[in-house]
């Protein structure tokens, strides 16, 4: 399964560059360890895609359930992510 998602430009980034290899986002999609991102750059400032996309799979998924000691929120994951 592929999930598309809208990242920000410094997020983006950071993705990119490897220094970011997790995303932290509401698990509202069913996120699952083998499902792949498309994730799609967008500028908040413009309110517009830049047309730059990365692909990513994840390969762990924290759910917030699990970790509320840690300060993750119920309804909410970190996700592991991995170049394809």
């Amino acid at each position: 399964m592929v999930h598309e998602l809208k990242t920000w430009s410094p997020y983006f980034q950071m993705v990119a560059s490897g220094e970011k290899p997790f995303e932290l986002r509401k698990n509202d999609r069913g996120f699952k360890a083998g499902h792949e991102l498309l994730l799609r750059e967008f500028n908040q400032h413009t309110q517009t895609y830049t047309g730059s996309t990365l692909r990513r799979k994840i390969t762990f998924i924290l759910q917030g359930s699990e970790a509320e000691g840690f300060g993750l929120k119920p309804g909410f994951c970190i996700m592991g992510l991995m170049e394809m």
